[in-house]
């Protein structure tokens, strides 16, 4: 076979599609154009709410050593035999609550859809044709594995990673790039493949945070007296272990508050959706907000910061699990800010991100 190169500028291409190079022998397969990807990466969602769909989706998740690290011969009886046993039924409950029943999927697969078809045009007027723009999921459909054939087989010779996590933690953007890189351990031809560091700090991304806030009070019948950034948590000892998820938090709530103008009373960070024995960073948040009426706060909001799109953690656990201790507690009015979702300034922090984390690979067409 003759070596050939796809470079979209490659003068030696018939045509700007998939065909043969015009050097090469006549048995050459067809080559792609050279193009980059755009890879986004999202957590994951099972395919139905049905229990063995739960379980397989459950399996995959708790099974990653990045989420739960205990040796397998303590961990995988305990988790086939007992926890999956139960837990699906829970969790399909949980899904069902907040399932798209017309698309017949999870809100943040639909979600997650629409930002990466917002972002394709976003990029297709920066740089015409030369980007091409798909989404995977880390546990679940579409797989991250099939996302990134596909795109090789299209032509990306280079594909930007950007895991939807503004914080980096080992269990999210870790893992992420664990599996892109896995999929590149199965390849003949790998693909050049850059990641996208965490944009906790991003002046953008603050920005668009700042204005969800601004809006939810403005629309609030009550003004809250307290806006509780919930994160989702981790076990301590990944931030004595060096993990920078904790610390990365933090600043999120400092810039957010810094650029909303608040005293520092104003804002309170805590962590949801703890899993296990262990100690995890806190304070808890369902706790935190039943603690906030018992001191008399009756009237408080609650953002999320650490997730792109919401989904069961936030429609499910923060709009009624942790809704109802609040209200149990003797709160009045809970006030939920929704992530970020498919918002114009959230796709316009995506795309400052994206674009320089191209830089070199790609120019803006004239």
């Amino acid at each position: 076979m003759t070596n050939a190169t796809t470079d979209s500028a490659n003068p030696d291409m018939n045509s700007p599609g998939s065909g043969r190079l015009a050097h090469a022998d006549s048995d050459h397969p067809p080559v792609p154009r050279a193009r980059v990807g755009v890879l986004l990466a999202n957590l994951g969602t099972p395919d139905a709410t049905d229990y063995w769909s739960m379980r397989r989706y459950l399996s995959e998740f708790l099974s990653d050593k990045r989420v739960v690290d205990y040796a397998d011969w303590k961990w995988q009886p305990l988790l086939q035999l007992i926890i999956l046993s139960r837990r699906p039924f829970k969790s399909g409950e949980a899904y069902r609550s907040i399932w798209n029943t017309e698309k017949d999927e999870s809100p943040l697969l639909t979600t997650t859809r629409e930002q990466t078809r917002r972002v394709a045009e976003g990029l297709q007027a920066m740089y015409g044709d030369q980007v091409m723009v798909d989404f995977c999921m880390r546990y679940g459909n579409p797989s991250t594995d099939s996302v990134i054939k596909r795109m090789q087989t299209a032509g990306c010779e280079k594909i930007l990673f950007f895991p939807l996590y503004p914080q980096y933690a080992s269990p999210t953007t870790a893992t992420a790039n664990d599996q892109a890189f896995r999929t590149l351990m199965t390849l003949k031809w790998q693909p050049a493949l850059r990641t996208v560091p965490a944009y906790f700090d991003h002046p953008q991304y603050i920005e668009a945070l700042a204005n969800t806030v601004r809006e939810a009070y403005t629309a609030a019948a009550t003004p809250p007296e307290v806006l509780v950034a919930s994160y989702h948590g981790v076990p301590k000892r990944y931030l004595l272990e060096g993990d920078p998820y904790h610390c990365q938090c933090q600043k999120t709530t400092r810039l957010l508050r810094e650029t909303l103008g608040w005293e520092k009373e104003a804002i309170q960070t805590a962590f949801q959706s703890k899993f296990g024995p262990e100690e995890w960073v806190g304070p808890a948040t369902v706790e935190h907000v039943a603690d906030l009426a018992r001191q008399g706060k009756k009237h408080i909001a609650v953002i999320s910061p650490a997730f792109s799109s919401d989904c069961v953690e936030t429609l499910e656990e923060i709009e009624e699990e942790i809704r109802d201790a609040f209200l149990e507690a003797g709160g009045e009015t809970f006030t939920y800010v929704p992530c970020l979702n498919e918002r114009d300034d959230h796709i316009d922090a995506l795309l400052a991100i994206i674009d320089n984390e191209l830089s070199g690979w790609v120019s803006p067409r004239a």
